[in-house]
């Protein structure tokens, strides 16, 4: 019977080891790391415009005061400085421009507060709005004026203006 006990033994302890094996052997891990990157550039741009709109009126015996909003965006740090142009209608200025219909105009004014006293133009840090971006959108306000004049024939008077961000 030691012989039978033996092979029992050795048969079973054999068995046991080779489990432990296999168990050891789907345990087995192997890994390794990859990086993810994203490089941010300085960038700006110009999000929506609104037009600036100074109603309907009769005589410009008064002057006609109006605002409108755009919004620009930069990436967070970026400085940057907004310049509105002088517009498309021959002989406006950045001092004063010139809405056209029917082969005549009307001036008008754009500034950079509320009081109308800085003019809004396009010489970086001279008559520009200055800024730096947070990574949103920001709102900017162009004040804008239809000063006192001689009014011309009834209609509809427009101009284009192009606001350029630089940064």
């Amino acid at each position: 019977m030691t012989t039978l006990k033996a092979r029992i033994y050795t048969t079973v302890a054999a068995a046991a080891s080779l489990l432990v094996m296999a168990n050891t052997a789907s345990a087995a891990t192997a890994s390794s790391s990859f990086n993810s990157t994203i490089t941010i550039l300085s960038t700006c741009t110009i999000v929506s415009t609104n037009t600036l709109d100074f109603g309907t009126t009769g005589l410009l015996n008064a002057n006609v005061d109006s605002a409108a909003n755009f919004d620009v965006q930069c990436t967070n740090g970026t400085a940057y400085d907004v310049q509105l142009d002088a517009g498309t209608t021959a002989g406006g200025s950045i001092a004063t421009r010139k809405m056209t219909g029917g082969g005549a105009t009307v001036d008008y004014t754009m500034w950079r507060d509320a009081g109308r006293t800085l003019n809004w133009g396009e010489t970086d840090g001279t008559d520009t709005v200055g800024g730096t971006g947070n990574g949103a959108a920001q709102t900017l306000t162009v004040y804008g004026r239809v000063p006192t004049q001689t009014t011309p024939a009834p209609g509809t008077y427009t101009d284009s203006v192009t606001v350029t961000i630089s940064y």
